[in-house]
């Protein structure tokens, strides 16, 4: 199936790895004029080394920090000054991190507020002029299972992935009338960096191996694995791409079963 994705201008945030490294990667091999950002240009660099090497298409990269007010519009403005506008957004940002109630202060709470969801309503904000110019506006939000099935020790990853679902929907609905598409992912545990580091966490707290725990983790998934990136990637193209001009307002999970509920 040809996605319909050549010459499209994808920003994708969070994207010097996992999730958001490997869906601009595919975006990238789809013909996509792809922009990433990051916190950090050294990471940028290697990930857009990495995809041209890949597929040989240029990638724009753009350094900053999300959970910074400014930040966003920068991002989404500079990106579309380069390429002449923009028909996709992948809002992604790295999960706050790992926690009780009365281990989490405000402070955390603050910044994972900025982080996790106020990211997602800037970012939004900043590229609705060039979506509404699109013929092909889509905007992905990257949340987690979690906003359905509450995860242990990961209080702001539930209560604030939960908000992000809800700014979703309600945009969804809000711009469809305007020809701009608003969908989420919702991806499982997935080998990337991310879940590598809270496994180590968890190794620590239990005194066993990180694979112990990776493997401990993929029992609740009927494939008795955890994904590999690449996997939610595909989603996420598809998603974002006109072959799913019909498709807004959905909340997809990409979790290989582990989510337990029926909606």
């Amino acid at each position: 199936m040809d996605l319909g994705l050549n010459g499209k201008i994808a920003v994708v945030t969070g994207a010097s790895r996992g999730l958001g490294f490997a869906t601009a990667l595919i975006l990238a091999q789809e013909g996509a004029k792809v922009a990433i950002n990051a916190r950090s240009i050294g990471g940028l660099e290697k990930a857009a080394e990495r995809i041209t090497q890949n597929c040989g298409a240029p990638v724009f990269i753009l350094p900053g920090d999300l959970s910074e007010a400014g930040t966003a519009r920068q991002i989404v403005e500079t990106a579309a000054k380069h390429y002449g506008g923009v028909d996709i957004l992948i809002a992604n940002a790295g999960g706050p991190p790992p926690g009780t109630l009365e281990q989490l202060d405000e402070a955390a709470w603050s910044k994972a507020f900025d982080l996790t969801l106020m990211s997602n309503v800037r970012l939004i904000r900043a590229a609705l002029p060039y979506l509404k110019e699109s013929n092909a506006a889509s905007v992905l939000t990257i949340t987690s299972y979690a906003a359905k099935q509450p995860i242990p020790n990961l209080l702001l990853s539930n209560t604030l992935r939960a908000g992000v679902l809800g700014l979703t929907k309600s945009l969804a609905l809000e711009l469809g009338n305007q020809g701009i598409r608003v969908n989420s992912i919702l991806p499982g545990w997935t080998r990337t960096e991310r879940v590598t580091e809270l496994m180590a966490a968890r190794s620590n707290a239990n005194r066993t191996t990180i694979e112990e725990e990776l493997a401990k983790q993929a029992k609740e998934s009927p494939f008795n694995r955890i994904a590999e990136p690449e996997e939610f990637a595909r989603a996420a193209a598809f998603l974002v791409s006109p072959a799913a001009s019909y498709i807004t307002g959905v909340m997809l999970t990409v979790d290989g079963g582990m989510y337990k509920g029926t909606i």
